[in-house]
């Protein structure tokens, strides 16, 4: 008989068929098998698939709020949704799950506690709840949750247009003033970390804390040396800093208060297509380690060795596992300020350097661009990659206007001087089905460069597509690789190429020139 288990959440009783709370790991690992969640793979993975959804449902997302939150939402990239329509969503919600078997996670999101956000994370799936330990941080045994924000994500739950005010069966609803967020229609798990996210990036600047979709690490043992990474999914955040030769703080999400900065999770969730050993070994020892999460990775029915190269079910396979299965890895998540700044894009029209100092300026100007391109997979529908501005280099995960955190960004480098770089990690010798991918093996040569100091002995040419600084020689680096109009083949083609992006900067950043 339904709801005879319950839980509340701002003195509202929310009923359920049961209640798993703070399973760990081996446990929940368990009943993902048992339930038929799960395939046990080679080396004792877990193989799950999350359904005709296999990326970000990012039309699908909507903020409902009080009238005064509703003036801070940037409302050119932010849909908003009716209070009314939420609340009959949250009805049906509560129907749906009072005769489920549900999993309850009370989360932390946050290494620094001075700014942690206690998140409850209640889902249907065990793996869903496995993978909400792996990229949050369970709440210390024994300390009665209180938590800030309830998130209910229900992948067989489906939302219904006409009734709710969305756009299709898929929806991702955040009401700010109630604090909840509802996630249906969707077994892809990355709705979740995003979804949480999201919440940081509306509660933080307020608390003078700039939240940051980037990677960061350190020198080992070192927190007075350490260098964050801007870039979307697939632009090289985790790849490029997980590395042995620094101690990797977190690939995805962080946040710069006045004292230094912290990683916002305590996972990592890596994109695993083409992944290999040799390449990447640091992140396919840990996307191969037992326990960890592979989600939509095709994988051999006898031996159960995943096949990292097959992009058939989705170009946005993912591994999903704790930061503490990376050798090395930072075990406060927290360090002081970066030394380096460094903004990856990828240019698939291959007319950015692959490396330039940037003045702070320069900067600011390609943080609120966020010029780069989407990579397959990552959203829905999405099949080859497309050129985009993306403010912050995270644009869907932000419900304030991008000049709110530009002003952060900009006072957080004034006050610590940090060195500020752009990297292509994208296309040289031509655009995309032209030219090739800048090899991983030069940009890596290009960072450690910047990062050990050996740029700055360097000398700088001004390339005249964008009036960007670009060393003029690194060691292991092609020299006509470095400036990208001597890259392509034709120089007239180049120009032609750099003049329609420069035109395409100039349009885009006029949105943020207010009179």
């Amino acid at each position: 008989m339904p709801g005879h288990a319950s839980f509340h959440f701002n003195g509202e009783k929310i009923a359920a068929a049961a209640l798993h709370t703070g399973l760990t790991g081996p446990r929940l690992l368990e009943l993902a098998l048992l339930r038929g969640e799960a395939k046990t793979g080679a080396g004792y993975t877990l193989l799950v698939k999350s359904g005709a959804r296999t990326g970000r449902s990012a039309e699908d997302k909507y903020f409902t709020a009080a009238p005064a939150q509703v003036e801070r939402i940037w409302l050119e990239q932010n849909k908003l949704l009716d209070s009314g329509k939420f609340d009959l969503l949250w009805a049906d919600f509560c129907r749906h799950l009072s005769d489920r078997e549900v999993f309850i996670q009370d989360t932390l999101a946050g290494a620094d506690p001075s700014c942690s956000l206690k998140v409850r994370i209640v889902t249907e799936l065990a793996w869903h709840s496995l993978y909400s330990r792996y990229m949050l941080r369970p709440e210390p045994t024994g300390r009665e949750p209180s938590p800030d924000f309830l998130l209910i994500d229900c992948p067989s739950f489906r939302a219904r247009p006409e009734r709710h005010g969305c756009r299709s069966e898929t929806v991702i609803a955040i009401n700010l003033e109630k604090r909840i967020v509802l996630i249906g229609g969707t077994g892809y798990s990355g709705e979740i970390k995003k979804s949480v996210f999201t919440l940081v990036n509306f509660l933080y600047p307020d608390r003078d804390v700039l939240p940051m979709h980037c990677a960061a690490n350190q020198a080992p043992g070192d927190t007075t040396d350490s260098a964050i990474f801007f870039g979307l999914s697939g632009t090289g955040k985790t790849t490029l800093s997980a590395t042995s030769e620094r101690e990797l703080i977190g690939d995805d999400e962080h946040a710069w208060t006045a004292d230094g900065i912290f990683n916002i999770e305590n996972g990592c969730y890596a994109k695993v297509l083409n992944l290999t050993a040799l390449s990447e070994p640091e992140i396919y020892a840990a996307s191969t380690a037992a326990g960890t999460i592979l989600e939509n990775v095709v994988f051999d029915p006898q031996t159960r060795q995943p096949d990292f190269a097959d992009d058939s079910i989705t170009a946005n396979g993912r591994s999903s596992y704790p930061l503490s299965a990376v050798a090395g890895a930072s075990s406060s998540g927290m360090a002081g300020h970066p030394k380096h700044i460094f903004m990856l894009t990828c240019d698939m029209n291959a007319v950015l350097p692959p490396i330039a100092k940037l003045t702070p300026d320069q900067a600011m100007h390609h943080f609120l661009s966020g010029y780069t391109a989407r990579i397959p997979g990552t959203e829905q529908g999405l099949t080859q990659p497309k050129s985009i501005f993306s403010a912050c280099f995270g644009s869907p995960f932000l419900p304030l206007h991008p000049e709110i955190y530009g002003r952060l960004l900009k006072r957080r480098i004034q006050e610590t001087g940090a060195a500020c770089w752009l990297v292509n990690t994208g296309w040289t010798g031509g655009g995309y089905g032209v030219g090739k991918r800048i090899p991983l093996a030069v940009t890596r040569a290009l960072i450690s460069a910047a990062l050990s100091g050996s740029l700055e002995d360097c000398r700088f040419a001004v390339e005249t597509g964008f009036g960007l600084a670009v060393p003029q020689s690194v060691p292991s680096v092609p020299g006509d690789m470095l400036m990208p109009r001597r890259s392509w083949q034709s120089e007239t083609e180049y120009d032609a190429a750099a003049a329609k992006i420069a035109g395409e900067f100039s349009d885009n950043f006029a949105r943020f020139k207010r009179s």
